[in-house]
């Protein structure tokens, strides 16, 4: 059986990320990272979490 991904709530996803609920508020705003919508609940999948946090530190390691 496949097990169901984790999603959080803008408000859950800015404590995984340790950031303000508005940077993932403005991720999703400007289509930065992934996100499903559930009539006016907007949510960010785990792993979308994920790829955006490993996308950053690539980011920040090749600018060293």
């Amino acid at each position: 059986m496949r097990e169901m991904e984790r999603i959080y709530t803008l408000d859950e996803a800015a404590k995984v990320m340790g950031t303000t609920t508005s940077f993932p508020r403005r991720l999703v705003a400007q289509r930065r990272i992934r996100f499903v919508e559930d009539g006016l609940l907007v949510c960010i999948p785990e792993s979308a979490i994920d790829e955006f946090l490993d996308e950053r530190s690539e980011s920040e390691r090749r600018q060293t």
